[in-house]
């Protein structure tokens, strides 16, 4: 990756030698150096400097090589170790925790073998959740929310819970493995009626949650599945009350247009 003038980037505190991940904010003419996958974690568009023009959609991700993005407020790189390496170590690495470590006693069982790296954060975006939930056609409640992303890891074979609790809005991207997100009517493993199948660079196309009161959301009873050994981003939009905004009028503005006009 190589930075302009009017870039800012910094590693990520998930990055280590198993993955290298950077955020880069501000980017103007930026170079992406080799296979990399680009997540836009941003409300606008991010263009590929080739043609014809096409760009990265907000909340979305892709695989590049060798090029140009034009212009993004925010992008997170992500390039993993060398094919051939034993990927399963970046769970040694400092800040990685079991999720049962993080939740309190019996919340999460012991024996699923689910780890998650520490949590960065990203930025602050303004955006409608209804109308990025396809609920309305046009934007017209902004909200501010907390960008926050981290990295989780399974082995091959785990089923990571069907769960139905969040208080934020998440998407998630496949950076290592195949795996998939599934969706059921229910918490039993035989209600299921949706896999999205997930190779390295997909980010899961639209977040399965809808609106709920007071800012809360709604999920339907889902989880994420490792068919291989498997390393994929969340990340999470957190509401801020809107006492607590900081965001200026005039970029609430520019959120709302590139909303209105993806491309």
């Amino acid at each position: 990756m190589s930075a302009t003038p009017s870039a800012v980037e910094r590693p990520l505190n998930f990055s280590t030698p198993y993955l290298r991940a950077a955020l880069v904010r501000d980017a103007v003419d930026y170079t992406v150096e080799g296979r990399t996958i680009v997540v836009n974690p941003g409300v606008t568009p991010v263009t590929i400097a080739e043609e014809p023009r096409k760009t990265i959609p907000p909340l979305s991700s892709t695989v590049l090589a060798d090029t140009r993005i034009e212009k993004a407020d925010a992008l997170l790189l992500l390039r993993t170790a060398p094919d051939g390496t034993d990927i399963t170590g970046i769970t040694t690495e400092p800040g990685w925790s079991h999720l049962a470590d993080l939740l309190g006693p019996g919340e999460f069982p012991r024996e699923t073998a689910l780890h998650r790296s520490p949590q960065d954060d990203i930025n602050t975006v303004l955006f409608d959740p209804a109308h990025v939930l396809g609920e309305r056609e046009s934007a017209m409640d902004l909200r501010e929310f907390n960008v926050r992303a981290n990295l989780w890891f399974s082995p091959a074979g785990t089923d990571c819970a069907v769960h139905n609790q969040h208080d934020f809005i998440e998407v998630h991207t496949q950076v290592h493995g195949l795996g998939r997100m599934q969706r059921f009517r229910d918490s039993d493993h035989a209600s299921l009626y949706q896999d999205v199948l997930m190779s390295p660079g997909y980010t899961t196309p639209d977040p399965f949650c809808a609106t709920g009161p007071q800012c809360t959301y709604h999920y339907p009873w889902h989880q994420y599945r490792a068919d291989t050994d498997c390393i994929w981003l969340a990340i999470e939009y957190h509401p801020v009350p809107r006492a607590l905004r900081t965001l200026r009028p005039a970029t609430a503005l520019t959120a709302l247009t590139s909303l209105e006009n993806p491309s």
